[in-house]
């Protein structure tokens, strides 16, 4: 009976002394701030950044293998499993992903790891230390978020769980269970959402063919604006390339000669457009520009409406003329 004893005890300690001594290991980790930068979210496509994570380890095994994994908490601003940017009550959505074709989200462990698809194993040293460093995480805005207000966003991804990095003896690929140390860390998420505005369509006047200008000769264009979420801005045109004055005139190389027209923003023809640098205001007087206040859509076209008054009539060809639309905002 005593050397069976004996026995089952020896087992015992190998199996023991199998694992590392965990009991004097401290280690400490950190990711770094994510950057966004300053992004425009009119064109409606996804924004990708990424970060790099670093662990350091002291106290370990001298030689042993060892096995890291990481959760990121959703953060204080997400919305159920939404990760969010926050500025005053403006919400940015954004999300965290561990491999760089950004198909694997980090989430609350045990289900997502550090590095490259599996948990990351290293070795200590001779001196019982380890260290990895450079490790990246990778974060994507997703498509679609033209209606997002113009700010500077902050998410302080503040970690809570005492889960957060789970490390001892090798576990084996994809699995993370509950060990002996956590190490708790946090970082900033920044983005700034910069006020545009696009000018998506421009709808050119053409005059119909006329033989004597003896009446008006009338035409419609349009113009189609698109500026991000609570921008105020203005449409204003200017006198084109060949006015004299306030006077627009088109122009026929091939004569020399010149028609004059008008450009108005009313059916009634009686508001002339112009050109305006206020965002808020039309320059010249109302009426004689467009305001708008963008929501992150291509608003509803504007249309421009074109006269050729009565006057005397010049020699035959084609004549033309070059407006600049400016939209200030």
């Amino acid at each position: 009976m005593r050397k069976l004893l004996i026995s089952v005890v020896t087992i015992l300690m190998l199996c023991c002394l199998a694992r590392p001594a965990a009991a004097t290991m401290s280690c400490t980790n950190s990711f770094s701030n994510m950057q966004f930068g300053s992004i425009d979210v009119l064109a409606g496509t996804a924004i990708y950044t990424s970060g790099v994570g670093t662990i350091s380890c002291t106290g370990a095994t001298p030689n042993a293998t060892y096995q890291f994994c990481v959760s990121v908490r959703a953060g204080p601003d997400a919305v159920g499993n939404q990760r969010n940017m926050i500025s005053g009550s403006n919400l940015l959505p954004f999300n965290l992903y561990w491999n760089s074709a950004d198909t694997y989200p980090y989430g609350n462990y045990p289900n997502n790891y550090l590095g490259g698809g599996e948990p990351v194993t290293v070795q200590a040293n001779g001196s019982g230390v380890v260290y990895v460093s450079g490790t990246a995480y990778y974060g994507v805005i997703p498509s679609g978020q033209q209606s997002v207000v113009p700010g500077s966003y902050t998410e302080y991804m503040a970690q809570v769980s005492s889960q957060i990095i789970q490390y001892g003896s090798l576990y084996g690929a994809g699995s993370c269970p509950i060990g002996a140390y956590s190490s708790e860390f946090a970082f900033y998420v920044y983005a700034t959402v910069i006020p545009n505005c696009n000018i998506s369509t421009i709808g050119g006047l053409t005059f119909p063919t006329s033989s004597v200008l003896t009446s008006n000769v009338d035409t419609t264009g349009s113009i189609s604006v698109q500026c991000t979420n609570t921008t105020p801005y203005s449409i204003g045109l200017d006198n084109g390339a060949h006015a004299s004055g306030s006077q627009r005139r088109m122009y026929s190389a091939a004569t020399g000669a010149y028609i004059s027209y008008n450009l108005y923003t009313d059916p009634s023809y009686t508001d002339a457009w112009t050109a305006t640098t206020s965002t808020t205001s039309c320059t010249a007087g109302a009426s004689t520009c467009v305001l708008g206040t963008g929501t992150g859509m291509t608003q509803p076209a504007v249309t421009v409406y074109g006269r050729v008054p009565l006057q005397t009539t010049p020699l035959v060809g084609a004549y033309t003329d070059s407006v600049v639309v400016t939209v200030t905002y």
